[in-house]
């Protein structure tokens, strides 16, 4: 053992126990700063389907392959840097003398051949990843190609690593590729020396041994034993840096990951779309016939309200940016960022941490010299502006491929806002008194409930319990109320007339679903509204519901069953395309002119119905799909209640997802959703093409193509 050896194997293991004992202290720290969130008991149970969840999504990569180049590239990084453990084995044998490596395995051809494998496939799939970063560098994208900039410039480039931490990423992907260096200075070295013979077995090696020809054994020796020194300094220089910066959710997602996908919301795997999540008190589905707002949080004001799963969530942020690249705010100049709204909340998190903890601990010493005053989230940490510009369209959470929950986090900021500052945006008094006093967001009284099927030549039937109907018609505030939607509820109810459908509707008895209430912050209200429909429901014996609006069957059918309404709830176009395939409605004439389909949100992306719709518009027109569709595509800026909102920042939501529409060169834009509708059709008319390009629901289409057909048929015989 010479001196190089001596001196190289002495610092790598000093620098090795230096590191452990500062990660360990690090992941300590991090455990207690999660653990400083309020409780979360709906995250337990199914232990065996979370952990089948994670391995999948983490050693299957399925969130990450969502973009297939750059996922396949962070699979082979994830494979290679996980694959260390054998490598950095050998490293400290090598440190102590070049010439051992493991026992049985170390010069066993086949696992030569793999972990050459493993390292040149990591080391491509960090080029490219690194590639891939420069080349989406904010200062390349300066200019927004969508949208305007924000008044505060977040959004002075359509990168979506603006506002990422950039030297983070870098300095992990040059961790990684210089470990994949050492390991093939290692491995020619080797082979150089002759301690490998077998060209296949490490063909690249092999190759690079040339640059070793007329090297000295003893140099040879020294390098083996350097580059095994290095390799070892850099990989735990890694973990050094995760103990001095607990906030670099770039590094420690390696880590959080797994389990932030094992907490996910849904066990199954789904992602945490669809319903809200119930707002919580003491780690349960608020009670508020039991609830008390001056004891108990309502919502998040400070950041130990948050949840822990919150709280994990801030921590295992990779800041890649996939939220901000979807989110409809941003995009259009908007402040908000989901991405960086969750790195604000980390930072303050961990900003805060110390003097947390150190307040906890006075309070079990029963002492309260340590206290700190609660700092309230928003105004201070997050601008008012950037929680009111959600959507809750899900485009963030359908993106993220470490599974952030970042809805549920504004929705419950924005309940304490509502519900216990009463700050909301001033717009949105209006619908909250027209839902109480009311029962719909318009104020429309609702004795005008069953006014839409006047215009019908047939019956409307009102549920009552054991009548002769199979389908409950839940027609919605929009459908009873709003012109244009009667239009679609006219339609509905005549197909399903014709195809002899037997169904009925709740009539005055109907009032909101909740949702708008719901979405503002406002879950008391929620909960009266729903717990009066679901008692409505249950009087009538409703067991199939059909709803036209995206909201209502999302409410019904993903989150009454809070409430103890458990209903199965299908979408008109859902029911239309079965009746349309099963021959209960006759082939209808063919849709003149181009044809583009806008996927709802809450239909899309946040229930999973994608196909019958467009198998109801393939039986009578060719489609047209826009570049953003299905789970990518692009809110209409109706949802998370804005629909009664004012937008006076950055572009109109349904202006952008307009002027994509009319980019198709399609002359109609069919819809499945009320305000849906509304948004497209104005932001058409903004654009100043409302004379040649219409707007309107499947239904609508589906019923004219019928009366087209029928129209037809009558001159022919004529």
């Amino acid at each position: 053992m010479g001196v190089v050896q001596i001196v190289t194997a002495t610092i790598a293991f000093a620098f090795t126990a230096f590191a452990i004992a500062l990660f360990a202290r690090a992941v300590m720290r991090l455990l207690a700063t999660v653990r400083l969130g309020s409780p979360d008991r709906t995250r337990g149970g199914e232990r065996g389907q979370r952990v089948a969840t994670m391995l999948r999504e983490t050693i299957g990569h399925t969130r990450m392959l969502q973009w297939t180049w750059i996922g396949a590239a962070h699979w082979l990084v994830f494979v290679g840097f996980f694959s260390l453990v054998p490598i950095l084995a050998t490293a400290y044998l090598e440190v102590l003398n070049p010439e051992w490596t493991l026992p049985w395995v170390g010069h066993w051809e086949p696992w030569l051949l793999l972990s050459e494998i493993i390292a040149t496939v990591t080391g491509l799939g960090i080029l490219f990843l690194f590639t891939v970063r420069l080349a989406s560098q904010p200062k390349v994208h300066q200019v927004p190609p969508e949208g305007l900039a924000s008044a505060d410039g977040q959004r002075s480039s359509s990168s979506r690593f603006e506002n990422s931490r950039q030297w983070q990423a870098f300095y992990i992907e040059a961790t990684i590729f210089a470990i994949v260096v050492c390991f093939f200075t290692i491995r020619s070295s080797e082979f150089a020396l002759g301690s490998i013979d077998a060209t296949w077995a490490s063909p690249i090696s092999a190759g690079l041994a040339n640059l070793f020809e007329g090297a000295s054994e003893s140099a040879l020796h020294t390098t083996i034993t350097v580059a095994a020194g290095v390799k070892i300094l850099v990989s735990w220089t890694f973990f050094l840096v995760l103990a001095l910066v607990p906030s670099m959710g770039i590094g420690w997602h390696r880590l959080t990951a797994f389990f932030n996908i094992y907490f996910k919301r849904h066990a199954s795997g789904a992602v945490s779309l669809g319903a809200v999540k119930p707002m919580l008190i003491d780690g349960e589905p608020a009670d508020f016939e039991t609830a008390d707002p001056e004891t108990q949080p309502f919502g998040v004001d400070t950041i130990t309200d948050v949840s822990w799963k919150g709280l994990l969530d801030f921590t295992t942020c990779t800041e890649c940016g996939r939220c901000q690249s979807q989110c409809p705010a941003w995009n259009t100049g908007k402040p908000l960022s989901p991405k960086k709204l969750v790195t604000d909340l980390r930072d303050h998190l961990y900003e805060q941490a110390p003097y947390l903890k150190a307040a906890a601990a006075a309070a079990e010493r029963g002492g309260d010299g340590a206290s700190i005053e609660p700092i309230s989230i928003i105004g201070s940490v997050i601008d008012p502006d950037v929680l009111w510009s959600c959507t809750t369209c899900g485009a963030c959470v359908e993106q993220c491929p470490v599974d952030i929950e970042h809805v549920d986090t504004i929705m419950d900021l924005r309940r304490h806002q509502t519900m216990i500052e009463s700050a909301f945006p001033t717009e949105a008094q209006t619908m909250l008194r027209n839902l109480e006093n009311k029962g719909n967001p318009w104020g429309e009284n609702p004795a005008n409930r069953l006014k839409w099927a006047e215009p019908l030549d047939f019956e409307v039937p009102v549920a009552e319990p054991g009548g002769d109907w199979e389908y409950l018609y839940w027609v919605g505030c929009a459908g009873a109320y709003d012109p244009k939607a009667q239009k679609t509820s006219r339609a509905v109810a005549t197909l399903l007339h014709e195809a002899g459908v037997k169904f009925a509707v709740l009539g005055e008895a109907e009032t909101c679903t909740g949702d708008p209430a719901r979405r503002i912050g406002h879950e008391f209200m929620f909960q009266m509204l729903a717990e009066q429909n679901v008692e409505a429901f249950n009087e009538a014996g409703a067991v199939k519901i059909i709803a036209t609006c995206p909201h209502c069957l999302n409410t019904i059918g993903n989150e009454y069953g809070e409430l103890g309404g458990n209903y199965e709830v299908v979408h008109h176009t859902q029911l239309l395309a079965d009746l349309v395939a099963s021959g209960r409605i006759e082939p209808v004439e063919q849709h003149d002119g181009t044809l583009t389909y806008h996927d709802p949100c809450y239909l899309g992306r946040h229930n999973r119905i994608f196909t019958p719709p467009r198998e109801l518009l393939g039986s009578f027109a060719e489609v047209t799909e826009m570049p953003r569709n299905a789970e990518r595509s692009f809110c209409c800026g109706a949802g998370g209640s804005r629909m009664w909102l004012e937008e006076p920042l950055g572009k109109r939501v349904n202006r952008e997802r307009a002027d994509e529409a009319v980019a198709t060169g399609a002359n109609t834009v069919a819809v499945g959703c009320p305000f849906c509708s509304t948004m497209l059709r104005d932001g058409v008319a903004d654009a100043g093409r409302e004379d040649d390009v219409e707007v309107i629901d499947i239904a609508q289409l589906l019923e004219r193509s019928r009366a087209k057909k029928a129209a037809a048929a009558e001159r022919s015989t004529e």
